[in-house]
């Protein structure tokens, strides 16, 4: 059975996509810790992120660069904290955060709860830095 990223991917859920590749996935997760809150994906289902071949481990981490370079050129915040737990969702993923403080990384924090409208905007302003790289 596909999972939920397979289905984003796929385009059968809707989602805020920040940017694609032939291999890999970049969108806002719904639940974010703080504005800007990303999911990295490899299009391809793997469970658990060491199980990817070092081709797609490598082509994972390079794009999720590319990806938090612009969030940090898009979004206040004074770095990028990069995460990978893989326990919620059974498909290899890396969150980037945009962060100021430590504390804004601890995922027992409430999550932000933002408007259609508020996430179409920071998904755009992301895409723009993106795109201009």
């Amino acid at each position: 059975m596909a999972s939920v990223f397979s289905k984003i991917i796929a385009g059968d859920i809707p989602c805020f996509k920040i940017a694609e590749n032939e291999n890999y996935f970049a969108f806002l997760d719904i639940n974010p810790l703080t504005k800007g809150h990303t999911l990295v994906v490899p299009k391809v289902e793997i469970d658990y992120i060491f199980d990817l071949n070092d081709e797609e481990y490598l082509g994972l981490h390079q794009f999720a660069k590319k990806i938090a370079i612009a969030i940090k050129k898009s979004m206040p915040c004074e770095r990028v904290g990069v995460c990978v737990m893989g326990m919620e969702v059974p498909h290899a993923h890396i969150h980037l955060i945009p962060f100021s403080a430590m504390h804004e990384m601890n995922f027992a924090n409430q999550k932000l709860i933002l408007s259609k409208e508020e996430m179409q905007a920071i998904c755009l302003k992301i895409n723009n830095a993106f795109l201009e790289e």
